[in-house]
């Protein structure tokens, strides 16, 4: 005798196609034999077609999906379509831009900064065309986004890197914010450095890891005194776990230290250094940066990281003045999304 279906289960088996259907509505249509392409933006007098939303909607859509693998798929692709078509109306306006400016790339231009892509991920000519294909990438398209990328970068170098501007006034101010500490009056900022010998149930051995432990600390110890870098020294050798900062383990006032470390100390001078002093677990000593009156301590020597501020600072002003300029452009533009 043939079944029959409750109508309960019709609909549960209805609603299961449901996804099915969506899916097969919202995917984009590159996956289809056939594309009916047709124009889903104007940008000046040039027009964004369905097929070039298509190509870089799939590649986006990927890349959300690998970051938010639980966002449900149409939220996903509808978020994916926007940037994508975000990217081709920006895209669009820098050509322009450069067309207007005679900024030009050449195939030679594209095939360098291919091959230096491909020599830094240390893959052969096969394995990163697997590469691009993984992320959803013909080398075609991928050229393609070379292209607007060093198209980018040159016509920013011609109309906004090259009125960005940063002053020694800018790097000072920058250095004072971030590298430097005001320490006040009677408190000490200290660099530590520590030396810990193994533990052993046996007296005579005992004895020995102490005396090889000691032994190190003076070695290092000499070091600093002998002139190299405090904290790159704490770095290589310290057991503390202060290390990791190169010793620094900031400001104290002396009743908050132990007896022996505020007896070692106390008596020093900025730029000094204690002698070494014993602990239950090993042997330490100090290196004061700011002692007893009032003073301003310096993470970093000024001219070690000037041009690493500068970078900084440059970085982030052009971050700015690329999101300006973009917004000007896109102002002064006729766009219609359709």
């Amino acid at each position: 005798m043939k079944q029959l279906f409750t109508a309960q289960q019709v609909w549960r088996y209805v609603r299961s196609l449901i996804p099915i259907m969506l899916l097969g509505l919202f995917i984009p249509l590159y996956l289809s034999a056939e594309v009916v392409d047709k124009v889903v933006a104007v940008v000046n007098d040039e027009v964004i077609t369905l097929s070039e939303l298509e190509n870089e909607t799939a590649g986006v859509y990927r890349s959300i999906s690998q970051r938010n693998p639980g966002t449900p798929m149409l939220e996903t692709l509808a978020k994916a379509r926007e940037i994508a078509l975000n990217g081709l109306i920006e895209n669009h306006l820098i050509q322009q831009k450069a067309k207007k400016y005679n900024v030009t790339v050449t195939d030679k231009d594209v095939d360098t900064a291919y091959e230096q892509m491909r020599e830094k991920m240390s893959l052969s000519p096969t394995e990163f065309k697997q590469k691009l294909e993984r992320s959803g990438l013909t080398e075609e398209l991928y050229r393609s986004k070379l292209k607007s990328q060093i198209l980018q970068s040159r016509l920013l170098s011609y109309d906004v890197r090259s009125k960005i501007v940063v002053t020694e006034e800018m790097i000072r101010e920058y250095y004072n914010a971030n590298y430097t500490s005001k320490v006040e009056k009677g408190r000490y900022y200290l660099l530590q450095m520590g030396f810990s010998w193994p533990k052993t149930d046996d007296p005579k051995q005992l004895e020995a890891n102490k005396k090889k432990t000691r032994q190190r600390a003076e070695r290092v110890y000499q070091l600093a005194k002998d002139g190299q870098d405090f904290k790159s020294l704490a770095e290589k050798f310290s057991d503390l776990p202060s290390a990791s900062d190169g010793g620094d383990i900031g400001v104290f006032a002396l009743d908050e230290m132990a007896q022996a470390m505020r007896d070692a100390i106390s008596p020093l001078q900025p730029g000094e250094m204690s002698r070494i002093i014993d602990t239950p677990d090993g042997y330490q000593f100090f290196k004061v940066l700011s002692g007893e009156e009032i003073g301003i301590v310096a993470a970093a020597s000024y001219e070690s990281v000037k041009e690493e501020i500068r970078e900084k600072i440059f970085e982030e002003k052009l971050r700015v003045a690329y999101s300006e300029w973009v917004k000007k452009l896109k102002n002064d533009a006729y766009i219609q999304r359709l």
